[in-house]
């Protein structure tokens, strides 16, 4: 069985918070913490012995398997309140994401779980099995009127446990059936296999789909996001959604000053050749315990370069390595913030991606024939309350 070592120095800001690092690499995971849960006040730190027995020894480093869990939700739409975002309404067929991207901020709603945003998150995912059953009910309550739906603000709808299960597309096809206008992010090339249901809501303005590219260089991505579509794979979808009619976008997201910031015009053309129709960016965000992950990670993988990011993130959250404050969290702050706003700004009018997409439009929509007995507005959980861990503010 591997080895741990119970003295790995402790780095970064939030140092109770450390745990202890694996002998040798997980394989395909981008987390190599696993910290307790913020909400306990009683942590236990769960990398060690329990984690030996999960783990499987491979010759390229240490293998943790993943586990499936059933998500026993009682409703599947989601209201959130964030000036920040432009929907209000979101489905999330899973919680967590195997694709182990460092930097999501979506890692502190498995704390909800009682379990770590660390390793955990990658590794034990919650599915959402009656998520279409659900969401065809809410549908088809009197008040829902087709208001457009986001598609997943928290965990990629298309990580690779959907490929088996298949509780994305059974969404869309209820989302199809009822011309239920959706918009959907990933950066999974999954997201082709259904493009017969896409190309039909895009028939009556009722789709578009952004690709998340982060970075062009595959050995970079393949450190910050192990087991999600690669550079190349994530342009080919961009051009298949293209050229099939469906409107495209390319979220250059996170931008990470002095690791991918330079990458803005290169991935911008490169998005524009394949046939985005528009782009935006958002840089990193590093709510919670997700600066422990980030900064370790850095000094694993780029010890030559961690100060310098770290000091840059810095500079534009005032100094802190996050600052929750609405407006300015996705874009940050003073001369750098400004500096990459201005570049995205001019490389998107230089590649033609400064154009406005026709928004969503809920004119077709189709309300079904049931009763309708799901989801009451009501019963969604104010912005910020402990209700729902799906919620985005929970997690900022």
């Amino acid at each position: 069985m591997p080895q741990f070592h119970p003295d790995h120095p402790r780095t970064g800001p939030a140092t109770e918070y450390r745990d202890r690092l694996t002998a040798g690499p997980l394989r395909g995971r981008g987390a190599g913490l696993n910290p307790g849960n913020r909400f306990e006040t009683v942590r236990l730190h769960i990398m060690g012995e329990h984690l030996d027995e999960r783990a499987i020894e491979a010759p390229t480093g240490v293998q943790i398997p993943t586990q499936v869990f059933d998500d026993d939700s009682r409703t599947i739409i989601n209201h959130f309140d964030s000036p920040d975002l432009h929907m209000k309404w979101s489905v999330n067929p899973y919680r967590g994401c195997e694709h182990g991207c460092i930097y999501c901020f979506a890692r502190p709603g498995h704390e909800f779980f009682g379990l770590s945003l660390g390793v955990d998150f990658e590794t034990r995912i919650y599915v959402k099995r009656r998520a279409a059953e659900l969401l065809r009910r809410e549908l088809d309550h009197p008040r829902w009127a087709g208001q457009p739906l986001s598609m997943s603000n928290v965990t990629d709808c298309y990580q690779p446990i959907e490929r088996e299960l298949k509780i994305t597309r059974a969404c869309l096809q209820v989302m199809a059936d009822r011309r239920q206008p959706v918009g959907i992010i990933t950066k999974n090339s999954l997201v082709t296999r259904d493009i017969d249901l896409l190309r039909e809501l895009a028939r009556h303005d009722a789709a578009h789909v952004a690709v998340s590219i982060t970075t062009l260089d595959n050995a970079l991505a393949v450190k910050m996001e192990p087991r999600a579509s690669s550079p190349r794979d994530r342009l080919e979808t961009v051009r298949k959604l293209s050229e099939s009619g469906i409107p495209v976008a390319v979220m250059v997201a996170p931008i990470i000053p002095g690791l991918t910031d330079h990458e803005i015009p290169g991935i911008l053309e490169a998005a524009s050749k394949a046939g985005a129709r528009t782009a935006g960016y958002v840089m990193l965000r590093l709510p919670h315990q997700i600066k422990d992950l980030f900064i370790e990670w850095l000094g694993r993988h780029f010890p030559d370069r961690a100060a310098r990011v770290e000091s840059l993130v810095r500079e534009m959250h005032g100094g802190e390595l996050y600052n929750a404050q609405w407006h300015t969290r996705m874009t940050g702050v003073g001369p750098y913030a400004e500096q990459i706003n201005s570049t995205f700004a001019l490389f998107s009018k230089r590649f033609g991606l400064d154009r406005k997409v026709r928004p969503l439009s809920s004119t077709s929509f189709i309300h079904g024939s049931s009763s309708g007995q799901g989801m009451l507005y009501s019963q969604i959980p104010e912005a910020g309350s402990a209700g729902d861990a799906d919620q985005p503010s929970l997690l900022d």
